[in-house]
């Protein structure tokens, strides 16, 4: 069975005490923190993401998933390291040389977090296995990082497929996450091509019933 992160980024101002409690009774694994600085991607949803987890943290057990969408990917790993997150994901595209990301990677499992490297539609997978053996997890985006709600990027299972054959030959133990346009449409065929981890927030929060939709999209 799959997890199923729960992406905050689609719940309305006001509503955010009362979702956060309502998806944790429906079970889903993980909150999901899309981390966005208005440079990387256009969106900025930096302080309330700041906001939103100090909030989690004090009412939550669940682990905190944050993905980093931002140029200063070390500045805002430390803001982030204060609520003690299950997992870091950060972009391979936001790091301006290998060394950079080989320096992320050391720096979050300095401080005792799990790590993740993404990649947005156009990266080519083959750009992260170097450093596969050395995370915890990597992070397909199937769609344009950057707004919520966008529609799933179907070529984008073929990388899926690409970089679970390339984990299973190699013996390497990761979870593959996958994020954008995930529903109960989506979902198999990205459960299929070896996913493990689906990020889904729209589909979700928009739905009657958080339980019904991610008991459905675990199945």
């Amino acid at each position: 069975m799959v997890e199923i992160s729960t992406s905050i980024l689609s719940i309305k101002e006001g509503e955010e005490a009362s979702n956060f409690l309502e998806l944790e009774t429906a079970k889903t694994d993980y909150f999901h923190i899309d981390v966005m600085d208005g440079k990387f991607v256009e969106k900025n949803t930096y302080q309330k993401m700041i906001q939103n987890v100090s909030y989690l943290k004090r009412i939550s057990n669940l682990p905190l998933d944050i993905h980093l969408m931002v140029e200063d990917v070390k500045e805002a790993i430390d803001d982030f390291l204060a609520v003690e997150p299950n997992i870091i994901t950060f972009h391979l595209e936001a790091c301006k040389s290998k060394e950079e990301v080989w320096e992320m990677i050391r720096y979050i499992k300095e401080n005792h977090c799990r790590v993740g490297i993404s990649v947005k539609p156009n990266t080519k997978i083959e750009e992260v296995y170097e450093f596969l053996p050395f995370v915890h997890l990597c992070l397909i985006m199937t769609v344009e990082p950057g707004k919520g709600g966008q529609t799933f990027l179907t070529d984008m299972l073929q990388k899926i497929e690409t970089l679970k054959e390339y984990i299973e030959q190699h013996e390497l133990e990761l979870d593959i996450e996958v994020d954008g346009g995930i529903n109960l449409k989506t979902a198999p065929a990205v459960k299929e091509a070896g996913a493990n981890i689906l990020v889904a927030g729209t589909a979700i929060v928009m739905a009657k019933n958080f339980k019904v939709i991610i008991d459905e999209l675990k199945a």
